[in-house]
Parts: C-alpha cells; sequence; structure tokens
C-alpha cells in the first residue's frame, strides 16, 4: 500500500553505506542477443564530455546518447520490443491471433509499444495522460495506434489501460509494475539491460575495463534505475558503481520513497520532463531503488533546460528527461555540502562517470533543441 504525499522542492537523499555492497540477479544474456538480430539495432553512442569532466573535477564524464534507438528517440524500444516478443511467443504457443497492445504512456514508451505493433502486424492503444504535448500525442497516432487522452495524470491513465487491457484478444504492455502485474513489466526492464552490455563494451574499448566510478540516471517509475541497478549490482567484479538517481521536483516520487523508506505515491505536478511525471514507483523496482541506489536528486525544470543547452553546446542533443542526468549530477556535487557528498558517493579527480540521456530533443516537444 503507498501513502500519497506532496512532491518536494529541490532535495538530495544519500543512502547509508551498503548500496555499493548489495547484490542480485543479472538479467539474462539472451536480451542482447534478440536486440542484435532486430533490423535497425545498433549500439547507441557513448560520447566523452572533457568539458564537463573538468566542470565537475573528475578524469572523465561520458554520455550514452539514447536519442535515435532502434529508429525512435528515446531507449523505450528496447524494453517494449523485448516484451512484446516474449508476450507474442507465449500467445503463439497457444496459437491465439492478433492481439491489441494496451498501455499508458507519458509518449515515448507508448510509441514503442505502437512501433513495435504495427511492425509485427498487431494493434495498439495507448492512453496518454493530460499534459503530454499534441506532438507527442501525433507521434503515437503516426504508428497506426488508436489513443485515449486522459483528463488526469499518469496514475490515471495507467488504471484506464489496465481496464482497456481485460477485453478480449488485449494485453497489457505497461512500464510500470503493481501486484498481481509484474511479469511484462519485468521483462520490459529485461530489455532494457541491453543499454548498460553496450556501455561495458564501449567503456573498455576506451581503455575502461574496470567500469564507471558514478552513473546518473533519471528516473520516472524506476524502471529503467532498476536495470541499471540490476546490471551493476549483480556483477562479480569490477568497480561497484555509485548510482544516483534524478527526477523532476514536481513528480518525485522515488526520493519520497526513499526518504520514507517505503513506497509512497506523490501528487504531481506540470513539468517539462512529461516522460519522467510520475506519481508512484513500480512495485517491482523498489526493492532495487531502495537496496541499490546511493543517492537521489530532485530538480527543477530550468535546471534540465539549462543542462540540455549545455549539452548540445558539446554536440550532444537531449530533451528535458535526457538532459535531467546531468543537471541531477550537477545538484549532487555542487553547493553547500560537496565536499561530503563527493565522499559518500566515493568521487575524486580520477573517477568515471558515466550520464544516462534517455531521450532526444525530438522525444519531447517542449524542448526548443533541433538535431
Amino acid at each position: 500500500m503507498t501513502e500519497n504525499v506532496s512532491s518536494p522542492a529541490l532535495m538530495l537523499w544519500l543512502a547509508p553505506p551498503g548500496a555499493r555492497a548489495w547484490r542480485c540477479t543479472p538479467a539474462p544474456a539472451e536480451v542482447r542477443n534478440f536486440h542484435t538480430t532486430l533490423p535497425d539495432y545498433s549500439p547507441t553512442p557513448l560520447t566523452e564530455l572533457p568539458p564537463l569532466a573538468a566542470e565537475l573535477g573528475v578524469s572523465r564524464v561520458f554520455v550514452k546518447d539514447e536519442s535515435c534507438r532502434l529508429g525512435l528517440p528515446a531507449f523505450k524500444a528496447l524494453g517494449s520490443s523485448w516484451a512484446v516478443h516474449r508476450v507474442l511467443s507465449a500467445r503463439t504457443v497457444s496459437g491465439d491471433e492478433p492481439v491489441t497492445l494496451v498501455t499508458a504512456t507519458d509518449g515515448n514508451h507508448g510509441r514503442a509499444v505502437a512501433r513495435t505493433a504495427r511492425l509485427l502486424g498487431h494493434h495498439a492503444h495507448a492512453f496518454v495522460p493530460q499534459g503530454v504535448h499534441p506532438q507527442a500525442v501525433a507521434a503515437i497516432v503516426a504508428e497506426q495506434a488508436e489513443v485515449t487522452e486522459v483528463a488526469g495524470p499518469y496514475d490515471e491513465a495507467v488504471r484506464l489501460a489496465a481496464e482497456a487491457a481485460a477485453a478480449p484478444a488485449a494485453v497489457l504492455v505497461q512500464d510500470t509494475a503493481w501486484p498481481g502485474y509484474e511479469q511484462i513489466p519485468g521483462w520490459i526492464v529485461e530489455g532494457y539491460s541491453t543499454l548498460c552490455v553496450e556501455i561495458d563494451e564501449q567503456l573498455t574499448a576506451e581503455g575502461i575495463v574496470a567500469g564507471p566510478d558514478l552513473v546518473a540516471v533519471p528516473v520516472g517509475v524506476g524502471s529503467l534505475a532498476q536495470a541499471v541497478i540490476t546490471h551493476y549490482r549483480s556483477r562479480p567484479s569490477g568497480r561497484a558503481p555509485a548510482l544516483l538517481s534524478v527526477e523532476p521536483a514536481a513528480a518525485a516520487c522515488v526520493l519520497e520513497s526513499l526518504t520514507h523508506g517505503a513506497p509512497v505515491s506523490v501528487t504531481t505536478g506540470a513539468t517539462a520532463m512529461a516522460g519522467l511525471n510520475c506519481g508512484t514507483p513500480s512495485s517491482i523496482a523498489w526493492p532495487y531503488l531502495h537496496s541499490g541506489l546511493d543517492a537521489a536528486v530532485a530538480i527543477p525544470d530550468p535546471d534540465s533546460a539549462r543542462a540540455a543547452l549545455d549539452l548540445a553546446a558539446l554536440g550532444v542533443y537531449a530533451g528535458p528527461c535526457g538532459a535531467a542526468a546531468l543537471a541531477g549530477l550537477r545538484a549532487a556535487l555542487t553547493g553547500v555540502g560537496a565536499g561530503e557528498r563527493r565522499t559518500a558517493l566515493g568521487l575524486d579527480s580520477a573517477s568515471v562517470v558515466v550520464l544516462l540521456s534517455t531521450e532526444g530533443p525530438t522525444a519531447n516537444p517542449h524542448s526548443t533543441l533541433d538535431h
């Protein structure tokens, strides 16, 4: 059961020592093999940005640029493609006919589900909460999906999508979980593991065999963070990096839950970081977030906008959600108390940092940047 609380202002949470020692089971190795069979698959860039390393007082900063993943402007297709593959494989064994894939979305996930459905000859129905830009809705419609716009927040869209998926020949493909609905969200999380495997390979090519010292990841319901935690907390050797989650101050359900020590629901507000505008952590993500994160930060929209402009000046084009990782890292490593936080996170002038830029500017029309 989750408690309803108000969303916090800008604040930071630090875990007690031990997050880097926590261990879990790794994602299945066959996920990456599956993705390599897809026609549009190729690893997304890992770009080094020395000016950011100098600014933040570390040795090297890399940005994992998800602005073009499987032909879409965000990382979400990794999860939806693997989950739909698992869903349809199970139904094929039963001899079932084509299905309607139902989901709730702030934009990127719904578009990825709709693209997957279209390519495989199935149908898609996306429920979109209020506040999503009409261009994001149009992008889902362009994938030949049915779209229902909801006069309420993301959590309400999820509820209505779950109800619609009870229809015959319909399946809910949702990237958040709750008790009783956890298998498909778990497959989506597995799908995101390919991103982390690519980072390992790309850092090794840069001579960084032991891995990063810190990874910063934008967070909505926590599914991508769960995948990142799973990857780095299941490795038998190499560095155990510090892991930092970053959310909008208007929708910081993970930070608020970590502060309370239990999952809570927050009342969300408007934010340009639309893909992170979520009020309740995923039930399957929560144990990983609680045990495996070193720190969590909530940032205001202007910080994300500034980070997007700074990344663009360095040749990496990100929307508000993608730029959140840089904004969150700045919040953690600068300002009053920064020295103590750097020590708690195990960072010094020799450290290697990876930022996950989860979307390109075309993924979120609130962004004024054009790739």
